[in-house]
């Protein structure tokens, strides 16, 4: 199979089936190669992660558990933007959502340190005014996508790290919880596997709202088995998300240190300005082309102006989810055929 996955989800009819064990859509729903000129009203997109995950290891019970996961995220935000909020609103909501999910790499889910701990990163990017805000290597942040928020509205900083963000939470009444809340057996017993091996994943949401405005959030758990206090990609504006009105909103999902030193997500931003590229072309150009040539691993979502989607990997899965104003909503974990 073709590791090349682009799908432009734009004025469509099919609706995915949650409980199929692969992507489903007719013709119409989704196209490859060149971007739907038709605006939508609202468009988002979420993904969970990307790795090189074959459908025979992911049995159909976690395989609903996951699209059923996905589908609640991307209707989270869907309703928010149905009901004329904003792509900012949208983006943190949707991404709180995931991060109290344990399925996913992200929040109560994060995955644990070499030393056994877990610190978690996020950040977030409004696409009308270049305003963004991070937190990495925090311990005790239940929501660390809406502590990215409020660096970006709260303080003139764009990234706070470790114990100054923790800090920085507390007095702006954000929820702090306890180092164990992010303790799972699963993460855990993951650890004790892979101690020499490492994984990837995250979350994130990209989003258009019916004023035309973008944001784009990425957060979480960091790489099982890190050491350091490694930090990579997603809490880094530019590498793991991006948002500009004129262009794009994107989030990215993989081996962050690849996407640090390709700038990913601004690169897709730049090459639609520049090069007058679309979204599709774009994406493909940074992830299929100059990340998979320098052995980078993973994807992105992205949310262009007028509204056209773009999910694409070049890794076996990246689980995603998509809804847009038109009618098309659905779910995805493995290469479309």
């Amino acid at each position: 199979m073709h590791m090349k996955t682009t799908l432009i989800v734009a004025a469509a009819l099919a609706v995915f089936s949650v409980a199929s064990c692969r992507q489903s859509h007719s013709p119409e729903s989704v196209t490859s190669g060149t971007a739907d000129t038709i605006r939508q009203a609202w468009a988002i997109v979420i993904h969970g992660g990307a790795g090189d995950l074959a459908a025979e290891n992911l049995t159909p019970e976690t395989e609903m558990a996951y699209r059923t996961s996905l589908a609640a995220a991307i209707d989270t935000g869907k309703r928010i933007l149905q009901q004329g909020g904003s792509a900012l609103d949208a983006v943190e909501r949707t991404i709180r959502t995931l991060e109290d999910n344990p399925l996913f790499n992200a929040g109560r889910g994060a995955v644990f340190t070499h030393d056994g701990k877990n610190e978690l990163d996020a950040s977030i990017m409004d696409g009308s005014s270049l305003m963004a805000g991070a937190v990495a290597a925090v311990t005790d942040i239940k929501n660390p996508i809406s502590a990215a928020r409020a660096v970006m509205e709260q303080s003139p900083h764009v990234m706070l790290s470790g114990a100054g963000a923790s800090e920085f939470a507390r007095e702006h009444r954000l929820e702090i919880v306890p180092p164990s809340y992010f303790f799972t057996d699963r993460r855990w017993n993951d650890l004790q596997e892979i101690l020499k091996k490492e994984k990837h994943g995250t979350v994130g949401c990209c989003a258009l709202d019916v004023r035309g405005n973008l944001a784009a959030g990425t957060s979480t758990g960091g790489m099982d088995n890190k050491r350091y206090n490694r930090i990579g990609d997603s809490p880094v504006i530019g590498a793991g998300t991006y948002a500009r009105n004129q262009t794009c909103a994107v989030s990215c999902t993989g081996h962050g240190e690849f996407f640090i030193r390709y700038t990913v997500a601004h690169d897709v931003s730049a090459l639609m300005e520049y090069r007058g590229m679309t979204l599709a072309a774009a994406a493909d150009t940074v992830v299929q082309g100059k990340l998979k040539r320098a052995g980078g691993k993973g994807g992105l979502i992205g949310v262009d102006h007028q509204g056209n989607i773009v999910m694409t990997f070049n890794t076996k899965a990246m689980f995603r989810a998509w809804a847009v104003s038109k009618g098309s909503i659905g779910t995805a974990i493995f290469e479309s055929k």
